[in-house]
């Protein structure tokens, strides 16, 4: 019968340490941060990342009336019933700025929430949770027998024949222009290389 060799409980695979004993070695690590200074911070971070959405110059110092309405939509802040985009228009404008910085930005929350009898904490919170900007309600293009039927290059005819190899592939300027060749002839003259070049 073969000598079988077990390790002993205390020590993991291939000798490294077990799960248990790295465990032990890390630090305690509040699960999540204090409630006063994660909400301003989570807030500030979700400003600048809304700030940048969209403008590629931007710092992400300053919002934009356009790019607040995107960030309340995307939390669900503007419905359409309580608060509307025309309402953050009229709040955004009385700044008479085109972009807010942070500051004006909670001014702007506050007098919003004050003039629509909303809670303050509450749209905070949308906000905050809502996460990063993204396009998830964008068109997506839609895929039919139809729309493969008019784009199929095989089927086109005259001049839009033209633009397409057999392939598929567009020809680029010689499918749009016609070029003239320099040889004398009119187009389409089949017999150009038989003429006598004795005269």
């Amino acid at each position: 019968m073969a000598d079988v060799h077990t390790t002993s409980s205390q020590e993991g695979l291939n000798g490294e340490q077990p799960l248990q004993s790295l465990k032990d070695e890390l630090p305690d690590v509040p699960a999540s941060p204090s409630p006063s200074s994660g909400a301003k911070n989570s807030l500030a971070e979700m400003f600048r990342a809304f700030a940048k959405f969209g403008d590629s110059k931007a710092d992400g110092k300053a919002i934009s009336l356009s790019q607040s309405d995107k960030w309340m939509k995307q939390a669900k802040v503007i419905d359409g019933k309580k608060i509307t985009a025309t309402d953050t228009g009229i709040y955004f404008k009385k700044y008479k700025s085109l972009k807010l910085g942070l500051t004006d930005y909670q001014k702007f929350l506050e007098d919003l929430a004050k003039a629509k009898k909303v809670d303050l904490a509450e749209i905070r919170d949308k906000m905050i949770q809502c996460g990063i900007p993204g396009t998830s309600g964008t068109t997506v293009a839609v895929k039919t027998a139809a729309v493969d039927r008019l784009t199929d290059s095989a089927k086109y005819t005259g001049s839009s024949k033209m633009r397409f190899d057999d392939s598929g592939r567009g020809r680029g300027i010689d499918g749009r222009h016609d070029k003239p060749d320099g040889s004398g002839y009119v187009q389409g003259y089949n017999n150009k290389s038989s003429n006598d070049k004795s005269h």
